[in-house]
């Protein structure tokens, strides 16, 4: 049996949870945060994941196997804002699509595009029964009168036996007779482990994990941070593995060149000294890209291993100079497609071998 279920924001209880729906091992119920952002909750016998379907259809939560996935940050919960860093703390978040990246004088823009908080509407659940999977969908329309008309199809999908998250995204440029400029960004923000190591395909060069040295106007850099960039600049590796001591406060940010395995994707993993691991993998056929940020301060810790990206966060005067913008013909479809969880020693253990081939390590 397969059944979709419409989601109402106003069906949201105001006290407490209710399941919305329940088949076998599969667990989905509505609940709204004190802030009063409605949510949903899906669970299964390995994840406890939780969803704003209505508010960027953001990933809020990531629990799997008891462990959370998500970045450590000083929101316990989603705040009512139209500010990005004013609720700033959630697993994952889309990014874009008209930009990416802090805004300049010459590029005003709300930091990260319009994405995050967007209004989705059309929001459904889903449950396959006979494939053991749940779905969430949700749109969101774009429009500015002259320059922007776009439709965006978010998905995330979650299966029983798995501890793995799915998530696209499909964008359709409703305008009829002029191209759509995109930008786009899969912030993908897990929480780092001391000892953790990092492993992707790309060429560990300082040209294909190129380090950002200019600072944006809404970071403050603590000490030794301009110091680090620099050794950074020369040799990237350096950051592999995720001491304590290494002065990521607040941020580091790297522009990494994806390479693609036999199938299109490209893969990352952060290996815990336990085995264990979390791992991001995308199609870099439409993401050519792969963003990193990690921020380790006292009151965040986050890592974005391998963000998935159409382009770098330097703008978009200078994505346009690189070639980096894409553009989606009048009527035409763009789509991203990208998978994120975690993965036990075994299955670690042969992901990175796959990565390492693709690198031309193994």
């Amino acid at each position: 049996m397969s059944v979709t279920i419409p989601l109402a924001e106003r069906d949201f209880p105001d006290l407490g949870p209710r399941t919305v729906a329940r088949c076998g091992p599969l667990h989905a119920e509505a609940f709204r945060f004190a802030s009063g952002i409605a949510a949903l909750r899906l669970c299964t016998p390995r994840a406890d994941v939780i969803v704003l379907p209505f508010m960027g259809q953001q990933i809020w939560r990531a629990v799997f196997d008891g462990r959370d996935l998500t970045m450590a940050s000083m929101f316990d919960e989603p705040v009512v804002t139209d500010q990005y860093l004013e609720t700033y703390g959630a697993f994952f978040i889309h990014c874009g699509l008209t930009r990416i990246g802090p805004a300049s004088a010459d590029d005003p823009h709300p930091l990260h595009g319009e994405l995050p908080l967007a209004r989705f509407e059309d929001c459904t659940l889903g449950i396959d029964e006979a494939g053991g999977v749940i779905h969430i969908e949700g749109r969101y329309r774009h429009r500015r009168a002259f320059g922007v008309n776009y439709e965006a199809k978010a998905t995330i999908t979650l299966d029983v036996s798995e501890t793995v998250l799915g998530v696209g995204l499909d964008v359709v440029n409703r305008r009829p007779a002029a191209p759509l400029e995109l930008m786009y960004l899969g912030h993908a923000n897990f929480r780092p482990v001391d000892g953790g190591r990092l492993i992707y395909a790309a060429r560990y060069t300082p040209e294909d994990v190129a380090v950002r040295r200019s600072i944006p106007p809404h970071i403050r850099p603590g000490p030794g941070l301009a110091e680090f960039l620099a050794d950074l600049a020369r040799n990237p590796a350096r950051h592999h593995i995720l001491s304590p001591d290494l002065p990521f406060d607040p941020e580091v940010v790297f522009t990494i060149r994806a390479l693609a395995d036999s199938n299109g994707w490209s893969h990352a993993l952060h290996l815990h000294p336990d085995g264990a691991a979390d791992f991001i993998s995308h199609d870099a056929r439409s993401l050519p890209l792969a963003m990193r940020w990690i921020c380790r301060t006292g009151d965040q810790q986050g890592l974005g291993m391998a963000m998935p990206a159409t382009a770098g966060v330097e703008g978009y005067v200078a994505e346009a100079a690189a070639g980096r913008i894409v553009t989606v013909s009048p009527g035409g479809t763009w789509s991203a497609r990208m998978k994120m969880g975690a993965l036990d020693p075994a299955a670690a253990r042969a992901l990175e071998a796959h990565i390492e081939r693709i690198g031309g390590r193994g």
